[in-house]
This record gives structure tokens, C-alpha cells and sequence, in this order.
């Protein structure tokens, strides 16, 4: 089990409870791959540095999670066939 963060982006015209239900699909992904969630934070609606499928605007959401590399699979599959994400990205926590 390794730690993980997870930031990933969500069209700007989702609702409050997209937003949520999208959150607890991912949350359940970890969680039922026995991971843990240590933190989810919604960062909420930024500007995108450039334009993405028409969208310059996007809801930021945050991960850290330790999970293994299946869980983490798992994660990436679900998000690309995802419609309501339009970025996203997984990176290994560092620990010195």
C-alpha cells in the first residue's frame, strides 16, 4: 500500500450534488479496493489555464489516498469513461 494524491477537474456546470455523487463513487472505488481516503477537499470553481472540450472553467477536487496499484487502475478506467471529469491526474506521494 502506497500513498497517492488524486486531483482531477469537473465541468464547471455541474451541480453541488454531481459534485458530491462523483466524490463518493471515487471515495468507494479506495475504499472498497481496501484503501483509505485521508483527505477530500473540494477546491471549487477556477479558471482553467486553457481552453479543455470547450470548457474554461472547472470544479478542482483533491485527493490523498493509500491504496495499491490495482486500486489505482481501478481509478484511472473509471475516470476516463467518466463524462462529468475532464482532467485528471494520479501521482505517488513522496515521503523523504
Amino acid at each position: 500500500m502506497r500513498k497517492y494524491e488524486m486531483m482531477f477537474i469537473i465541468r464547471s456546470e455541474a451541480d453541488e450534488e454531481t459534485v458530491q455523487a462523483v466524490g463518493e463513487k471515487l471515495q468507494g472505488i479506495i475504499t472498497n479496493n481496501g484503501g483509505t481516503v485521508d483527505k477530500y477537499e473540494v477546491k471549487g470553481k477556477r479558471r482553467l489555464a486553457y481552453e479543455i472540450n470547450k470548457q474554461h472553467d472547472g470544479i478542482y477536487v483533491l485527493v490523498n489516498f493509500t491504496a495499491g496499484r490495482e486500486t489505482v487502475s481501478e481509478l484511472d478506467r473509471v475516470i476516463r469513461i467518466s463524462d462529468e471529469i475532464i482532467r485528471h491526474l494520479i501521482v505517488q506521494d513522496v515521503v523523504a
